[in-house]
């Protein structure tokens, strides 16, 4: 073999040998993410059989907005109009509440598949945003629970006909329907809730500032009230109820985003000046 072909089977051989070298850790990745899977999937399947054995109880907490709004327990009545329906109903109440539960774990799983990718300080950075999320998703839940369900039910239940003489029209609502209705606010609510989380990470990147919620500040009103109008029930209270605390928090990432625009920009310099020292 010649020198011009060795080298033209070496030049063939670099994009091969290339490809090699970087499928090594591309595999790694994908089974990592693998494992990680596996572990979210087995903690949920785990946390699912647990809360199904539980469900009537979990279901029953879930009517406390409803009992709130009318007055007594034994003024809630519920029904199912299919025989499967309440079994169905009670695999979606154990699903919801072994996700939620298995947050921790997911949570843990997806830093620890990001973690190795981050420098120290991003790691120190990102770790903060982990626990404010389900704090905040919690406070959301919360407003729902205790404040916005019971009006909005008690809103509903006004619209009952009591006449003893005449027609009667009484709000008799499915099991699946109330269940479907307080998790569409409870998840509305928490994932809303995470505004604050998510504009003060943006900022903490350097993709937005103060200046520039405070420009948009117009926007975001419309933008809450189109939200609110599309999560929530059609009645005047739930969008109401989460179109206020909204705004109030887009008021207090305003802040949050200054405090990490001020710190971030101390950072920058302080290296800089560390360079120019050195």
């Amino acid at each position: 073999m010649t020198a011009t072909d060795k080298t033209s089977a070496e030049t063939a051989a670099e994009p091969e040998d290339e490809l090699k070298g970087s499928e090594a850790p591309l595999v790694e990745h994908l089974a990592e993410l693998r494992t990680r899977l596996i572990y979210t999937v087995l903690a949920i399947a785990v946390l699912f059989i647990g809360c199904f054995m539980v469900a009537d109880h979990i279901y029953n907490f879930l009517l406390g907005p409803f009992i709130a709004a009318a007055g007594t327990p034994e003024e809630v009545r519920l029904i199912y109009t299919a025989p499967q329906e309440f079994f169905f109903t009670k695999l979606s109440v154990a699903l919801f509440s072994a996700i939620f539960l298995a947050f921790p774990v997911i949570a843990t799983q997806v830093y620890g598949f990001v973690a190795p990718g981050l420098y120290k300080n991003e790691k120190i950075a990102f770790l903060p945003y982990l626990f404010a999320t389900p704090i905040c998703f919690v406070i959301g839940a919360a407003l729902v629970y205790y404040g916005v369900m019971p009006l909005a039910l008690g809103f509903f239940l006004g619209m009952q006909q009591v006449d003893p003489g005449g027609v009667s029209i009484e709000m008799v609502t499915r099991v699946s329907e109330y269940l479907s209705l307080i998790m569409t606010l409870l998840l509305a609510f928490g994932v809303c809730f995470q505004l604050p989380v998510i504009l003060t990470l943006l900022a903490q990147i350097g993709l937005i500032g103060e200046e520039d919620l405070k420009r948009w500040r117009k926007y975001a009103v419309i933008v809450v009230i189109v939200v609110a109008a599309f999560l929530t029930p059609p009645d005047p209270i739930s969008q109401i109820g989460l179109a206020i605390p909204l705004l109030g928090l887009y008021e207090l990432s305003i802040v949050a985003v200054r405090f990490v625009e001020r710190r971030r920009k101390a950072r920058e310099a302080r290296i800089l000046k560390d360079l120019e020292g050195s």
